[in-house]
């Protein structure tokens, strides 16, 4: 029950971001409140932003995660966060939402508490343009994760990632790269390129 009344709650507050002007009047209204802050958004930013955008459920260490994310990833930024002011579940002032870029892509990163987990259901996928890129990003998000398979892995968060070659669907258009990736953790591009020469 307090999740479901902490999204119609959060899902009102963000409703209200339609006009510009009523948008600047509720945002004031709430940054004065101390419900959060927008410090490189504006009014346009928020008007013209992404009509899909990645909710990512953690338990308690959100905060932890964006900025584990935007050490990794270049050209990250954090947006702006929603803070509790007492009327939803968890200590008041503690970070409820936190919105950030990674590289232009725009993610929402919750407080929910530990009713649910991440799976492999779900990845996000990182196109790299040479091995060092792909060795770069896979060493820094392994860490105090695990490694999976076909250039997948799941990161300390329990969130899981494919960092692989932008010349992959063309390599695997061949059988044997395509057996070759079957047999790696991380990807070797240079071996994936033999494979499918061979």
């Amino acid at each position: 029950m307090a999740g479901t009344l902490f999204a119609a709650r959060f899902a009102g507050l963000w409703s209200t971001v339609v006009d510009e002007e009523d948008a600047r009047k509720g945002l004031r209204a709430a940054a004065t409140a101390g419900q959060f802050y927008l410090p490189e958004v504006t009014m346009s930013t928020l008007a013209n932003s992404p009509r899909i955008t990645p909710f990512l459920w953690f338990d308690a260490n959100a905060e932890e995660a964006v900025d584990f994310y935007l050490s990794i990833f270049k050209n990250s930024r954090r947006l702006g966060e929603l803070r509790n002011t007492g009327d939803a579940p968890g200590p008041k002032g503690c970070v409820l939402t936190i919105t950030f870029e990674l590289d232009g892509q725009r993610f929402t990163a919750l407080n929910g508490g530990p009713a649910y987990k991440f799976t492999e259901a779900v990845s996000f996928v990182v196109r790299c343009d040479s091995q060092e890129e792909v060795d770069g990003y896979w060493s820094k998000l392994t860490a105090d994760g695990s490694e999976i398979a076909c250039g997948w892995l799941k990161d300390k968060f329990g969130l899981c990632w494919q960092i692989v070659p932008a010349r992959l669907p063309e390599l695997l258009r061949h059988p044997r790269a395509m057996q070759a990736m079957m047999k790696m953790k991380k990807l070797d591009i240079a071996e994936l390129e033999r494979a499918a020469e061979g």
